[in-house]
């Protein structure tokens, strides 16, 4: 028997968090909140057998205790494959989870609700902050910022 996506980041996000909630929940129990008839499924989905119902993604995310924002970006990914998963994004839009909701709502209080712009100094502050370097962009984005430079392009 194979396991077509026993690769993909849904695969481990499930055996992840199935492993986290052992001392509260069984398979069984999460298989039931999820809404799937068989406990079987919750094996299945953990070894990459069966790729992740996309209707189930709202029950399987409270099941699991993750966010539905973010299990819905690795399913729609699983289902469909990454560039399908791109278009599809790219049209809706990417779904933000609570974490990342609550994220832009400290920017928009800080900023006063001032729409600012990502400058190559902000940029680089949050990278800094995940212990990240400047990307490639921050820093043509930096050069840019010196009037005397003319061969900036956009960012």
């Amino acid at each position: 028997m194979t396991n077509p996506y026993q690769n993909t980041a849904t695969a481990r996000l499930i055996a992840d968090r199935i492993r986290y909630l052992a001392h509260k929940k069984t398979q069984a129990e999460i298989a039931s909140e999820a809404g799937f008839p068989n406990a079987n499924m919750m094996t299945f989905l953990k070894n990459g057998r069966n790729k992740v119902p996309l209707d189930r993604v709202p029950s399987l995310a409270k099941a699991l205790e993750v966010d539905p924002a973010y299990l819905m970006r690795l399913a729609l990914d699983q289902a469909v494959g990454a560039t399908a998963a791109k278009a599809i994004t790219d049209i809706f839009g990417t779904p933000a989870t609570e974490n990342e909701r609550g994220w832009l709502n400290e920017l928009r209080d800080a900023s006063d609700n001032s729409d600012p712009r990502i400058t190559a100094r902000s940029r680089a502050a949050l990278r800094a902050m995940f212990g990240k370097r400047p990307a490639q962009k921050s820093i043509r984005s930096s050069r840019c910022l010196r009037p005397q430079k003319r061969d900036c392009g956009t960012t």
